[in-house]
């Protein structure tokens, strides 16, 4: 049996790098969070205010006390913030909503 020379592990040289430094943040500087997206169900000339309620109900799982409550405030104030959340999830509520007949937009406070 031959015995096969084993080679010495190289060792890597020792260089020193430069400590990086950070600086503090500016203090003009705001973290900037993100506003959700409202879905604004809207008075109309069409639906009963039972069907309104039941529609809430149904889609967003809110008490009829609750569902009542935005309902009427559909119906005094011409409008009310049903649901809230990002982009993606206004924007089903709303088709959600029309596929009930109901008068739905959304919007995102600036």
């Amino acid at each position: 049996m031959t015995a096969v020379p084993v080679e010495a592990p190289v060792e890597a040289p020792t260089e020193t790098l430069p400590e990086e430094t950070v600086g503090e943040p500016e203090l003009d500087e705001q973290t900037v969070t993100d506003k959700p997206w409202l879905v604004i169900v809207w008075n109309d000339p069409v639906n009963l205010m039972s069907y309104v309620v039941y529609v809430l109900q149904k889609l967003f799982g809110y008490s009829r006390e609750k569902s009542t409550r935005l309902m009427l405030q559909v119906h005094h104030e011409g409008k009310a913030v049903v649901s809230d959340g990002n982009r993606e999830k206004a924007e089903a509520d709303v088709a959600r909503l029309h596929s009930y007949g109901l008068w739905a937009t959304m919007e995102h406070p600036s």
